[in-house]
């Protein structure tokens, strides 16, 4: 969504991109009804992150911010860096020490100052809020914003412009809760508030499942899943708002299962995506899907699935080689 006209100036051009909309026959074959493919691995910072948090670095920007800081597990940070280097604006990134090399390396290149903080998000998410009690100083957070929802919701307007008919069903990965939101805020601008969610999460990193069966937030004691960018120990109160507004159906999938789904995606699909997104992707390999239909969760037959590809710039080859390596799979 494009920035809205302050005083009389053009809106600001949104910094993400109009992803593709793919089928894949490979998971199409996988899950028994057709599966699509919103392709947001080719965002600019390379995960959807960028749509929302691009629009709220816009609406910081002209509310005269002189610097953004931002607590991530890589890809809002990614998001963020990427944001301040097109609004000519400096930004600190803070990244807990689990993030690793990676994201900490690009979002250097991206001419972010960069600070290791604590063990997992939470911690790094305590460090940026100090830091931005600094005059002038804007914290961007990485999925709990309202201008991060909608901004977010803009993948659901494109959704509705590039399918012939709304999906049976849309899988997504839940970390903090920032594109479930999303997701819900588009379904409803577009009229498709009736169309299932299959909220996917890998276990140790599962506070939006555990937040589902007590009716309430709930804090999981630590990070324990390969999947850091889904790491947030507590998940945004707005997910749970959505899993009131809308049929959400959570999904929780082992490590173990998200990495092999990665290999598998890669090659199915020449595309590498972190373990977080290899949550949903084990969901439509795993035949979950079906196991739903047969349960009366989802309906049978099913229209077409819709997949968030949802990306992640904190991955290569040689780190899926030693997740498989630490998880046993090779």
């Amino acid at each position: 969504m494009a920035a809205q006209p302050v005083g009389g100036q053009k809106p600001q051009k949104p910094f993400h991109v109009v992803t593709p909309v793919l089928e894949s026959l490979s998971l199409s074959k996988a899950v028994g009804t057709k599966v699509f493919m919103k392709m947001e691995n080719v965002q600019p910072s390379g995960s959807f992150k960028i749509r929302g948090i691009g629009h709220l670095c816009q609406d910081a920007a002209r509310k005269g911010c002189r610097r953004f800081v931002c607590s991530s597990g890589g890809n809002a940070g990614l998001a963020a860096a990427f944001a301040a280097r097109e609004l000519a604006l400096p930004i600190t990134v803070v990244v807990p020490s689990s993030s690793g090399p990676t994201p900490v390396r690009k979002l250097q290149e991206l001419g972010a100052t960069v600070e290791v903080y604590g063990k997992v998000w939470d911690d790094a998410n305590s460090r940026a809020q100090e830091l931005a009690k600094t005059e002038g100083w804007v914290i961007i957070p990485p999925f709990d914003h309202p201008l991060v929802w909608e901004g977010h919701a803009s993948l659901v307007r494109e959704l509705k412009d590039s399918l012939e008919a709304k999906p049976g069903a849309i899988v997504v990965a839940v970390g903090g809760g920032g594109l479930l939101a999303g997701v819900v805020a588009g379904l409803q601008q577009v009229g498709w508030q009736d169309v299932p969610i299959v909220a996917a999460e890998t276990l140790g990193a599962h506070s939006f499942h555990e937040a589902l069966k007590a009716g309430r937030l709930v804090t999981l004691p630590d990070i324990t899943s390969v999947a850091t960018c889904l790491g947030a120990k507590t998940v945004a109160a707005r997910a749970l708002q959505c899993a009131r507004e809308c049929q959400v159906i959570s999904q929780v999938v082992q490590d173990e299962e998200a990495v092999r789904a990665v290999q598998q995606f890669l090659d199915d699909e020449r595309v590498l995506v972190e373990p977080a997104c290899g949550a949903p992707l084990a969901v439509l390999y795993s035949g979950r899907l079906q196991r739903l239909q047969s349960e009366g969760r989802l309906p049978s037959p099913l229209r077409s699935v819709l997949l968030v590809v949802c990306g992640g710039s904190s991955i290569h080859t040689a780190q899926l080689r030693a997740l498989q390596s630490q998880l046993g799979l090779q």
